[in-house]
């Protein structure tokens, strides 16, 4: 899959299934490094270029640091969406730099960028140059708005995608109350987004044997999760609220109180109701009670009544009841408590790695695994730590400066 002539940069990767793609990343903050850290998790070689004192956006953002005895700092929040990546820093206003820069695009599969639309362009890196350097190249474009459009070229950071895409519209305890996600969650999706657009990118090249550009934004990984809000509104014209802790299609499908705290409980068939009411001794066919259209449209009553059920239950009873119903249940877990759990550890969810400055970290892992069909698993099993800024960036110079002497040799 690796471009026709392309030459192999130093420190090959471990196997995996993209271990013949080399990708360039130059994107900052979330969005961009997390797409290129989905692909490194493959097996993908990746280039992180950086700016030369600063690098990357995100090496500031904390607390917390962590700080080496030689008084290094390193950001969690930077740990968090670069493993497995190489740093070298590229002054991209500096013609010797931005030629450096131009032979690692000769050679990669992937580039991979979330400047404001018209950057590129304007340091001399547009789509025509990009693809005139390199044919095959897959170029994945992410923005916070578009790139086109009434509001192209807008700035964007996760909250306020999240806020103006309609999800904090969705979350809180009520209509009243919007509240953003936990987590960078536009981001993270449009990197997710942004990725299996390479990777479809990527297999339309074998047929054509030409690149093209895959274009997502924040907004965009807004509204591709709104699901079945969207279509309330697109179909039904109903616009959805937040409806704190309960879902608003389905009841009882929510977090409720018991005698020592809460549990959640998700019952999502009519015939999972009916074995919930008997183990509760509640009669399924009450009025208001029969059919989940019925429960949704009174859920502030049937809240109350399963409730009033739980009130005698500690919890730890309550789970193993309910489990023995064949309800699916749980509780609301802290992230110490997530990290601690014996099955985030044996789905591969934490991986090891060794900083150069840090020593032994531990890392929240990819999220997918794979296995030859005989069951014989294949996921990678070791990680590039995150780099230090700059770290690799002599030995890829002294690569780039070899391979490019080399070209002029040959076309002399």
């Amino acid at each position: 899959m690796t471009s026709a002539g392309a030459a192999n940069p130093p420190e090959q990767h471990a196997a995996g299934p993209l271990s013949d793609v080399f990708v360039v990343d130059l994107s900052r903050a979330v969005a961009g490094p997390h797409a290129a850290m989905m692909l490194g998790d493959l097996g993908a070689r990746v280039i992180k270029v950086e700016a030369p004192g600063t690098g990357d956006d995100a090496r500031g953002w904390g607390p917390p640091f962590m700080t080496t005895a030689e008084h290094d700092r390193e950001s969690t929040y930077f740990l968090s969406v670069n493993r497995n990546k190489e740093s070298i820093c590229l002054d991209l206003k500096d013609a010797a730099d931005l030629m450096l820069l131009e032979e690692l695009v000769r050679r990669a599969d992937v580039l991979v960028e979330n400047f404001r639309t018209g950057v590129m362009h304007r340091l001399g890196l547009g789509a025509e140059r990009l693809h005139e350097l390199n044919p095959r190249l897959v170029v994945l474009s992410i923005t916070g708005f578009g790139h086109d459009g009434p509001e192209g070229g807008r700035p964007g950071y996760d909250q306020i995608a999240q806020g103006e895409g309609g999800l904090m519209s969705l979350t809180g305890s009520g209509p009243g109350d919007p509240q953003k996600f936990g987590t960078p969650i536009c981001d993270l999706l449009a990197g997710m987004y942004g990725a299996y657009g390479v990777l479809a990118a990527l297999h339309e090249r074998e047929r054509t044997g030409r690149g093209q550009i895959v274009r997502t934004s924040l907004l965009a990984a807004a509204v591709g999760v709104h699901a079945f809000q969207g279509t309330r509104w697109t179909v039904a014209g109903e616009v959805g609220r937040a409806a704190g802790n309960h879902h608003a299609a389905i009841a009882p499908y929510g977090l409720f109180r018991c005698a020592d705290g809460s549990v959640q409980i998700a019952v999502g068939t009519e015939a999972q109701w009916r074995r919930f009411a008997t183990g509760f001794g509640i009669d399924a066919d009450l009025p208001g009670l029969a059919t989940n259209s019925d429960r949704v449209v009174r859920r502030d009553e049937v809240i109350v009544l399963i409730e009033k059920a739980f009130s005698t239950w500690n919890a730890a009873d309550l789970l193993t009841h309910l489990d023995g119903l064949g309800i699916p249940a749980g509780t609301v877990r802290s992230l110490d408590a997530v990290y601690e759990w014996e099955q985030t550890r044996s789905q591969g969810l934490l991986v090891d790695v060794e900083h150069d400055s840090l020593g032994t970290i531990t890392l929240p892992g990819p999220p997918l695994r794979f296995f030859a069909p005989s069951a014989t698993e294949r996921t990678r099993t070791t990680h590039r730590p995150p780099p230090r800024l700059d770290q690799h960036g002599h030995a890829l110079r002294s690569w780039l400066s070899r391979i490019t002497d080399t070209a002029h040799s040959l076309s002399e």
